[in-house]
């Protein structure tokens, strides 16, 4: 698309997010799911109670790139949770990635500089 810094190649990626662990087969997708599904419980618990408005960007990128590939994990063949990702951006020197991954990496970014910044999530009326 953009010459070599930029192409798109469709990949089904039965790993996570950047291709990490593909090959495991349908367990993989399974476990994946389901520590999804748990990691969104615990975004949407959490998120609840926080003040901070950095802290509520980071989770909702966290949020919606686990619900991108949630989605395609559910409704790509072979279905219901043992489907694959659909990666397609592609840059050199990097795994073939989507936007959900993208969403992923950023909101760990956002979520380490957090940390080290010592933003808290939540203020404490006393």
């Amino acid at each position: 698309m953009l010459g070599t810094l930029l192409q798109w190649e469709l990949v089904d990626n039965s790993g996570a997010a950047f291709s990490l662990g593909r090959g495991f087969g349908d367990g993989a997708g399974i476990f994946l799911s389901l520590i999804s599904i748990l990691a969104l419980a615990a975004i949407f618990i959490f998120a609840r109670s926080i003040t901070s408005r950095k802290w509520g960007v980071a989770l909702g990128l966290l949020a919606g790139g686990i619900c991108g590939n949630l989605s395609d994990r559910i409704f790509h063949s072979p279905y219901w949770f043992r489907g694959e990702v659909v990666d397609w951006i592609k840059v050199p020197h990097w795994p073939v990635f989507n936007f959900a991954d993208s969403s992923i990496l950023l909101s760990a970014v956002a979520i380490a500089l957090l940390l080290m910044n010592n933003v808290k999530p939540r203020t404490f009326d006393e």
